[in-house]
């Protein structure tokens, strides 16, 4: 069975039209879920909880689509970088 890891994470935003981080350090890993419902499950109670300040912002990665066994590997990988 393939496993469909998503990825919540968020943080303050430079400006609210656009997806740069104000400080890459001060993201918050909100944590990595087993499906898209649980992730979202979380995500929407960040985004909730941050809903009064413009500038948070909470996204949800698809891990699963970030590494495709199909795909060959990059030459960084082959090095075990």
């Amino acid at each position: 069975m393939t496993q469909r890891l998503h990825l919540v994470f968020g943080g303050e935003l430079i400006d609210p039209t656009k997806n740069a981080f104000k400080d890459v350090n001060d993201i918050h890993i909100v944590g990595i879920f087993p499906n898209y419902e649980a992730a979202y499950n979380a995500w929407k109670s960040e985004a909730q909880r941050t809903v009064d300040n413009a500038h948070m912002r909470y996204f949800i990665a698809h891990l699963h689509r970030l590494r495709d066994e199909a795909t060959p590997a990059s030459s960084t990988e082959e090095l075990g970088l």
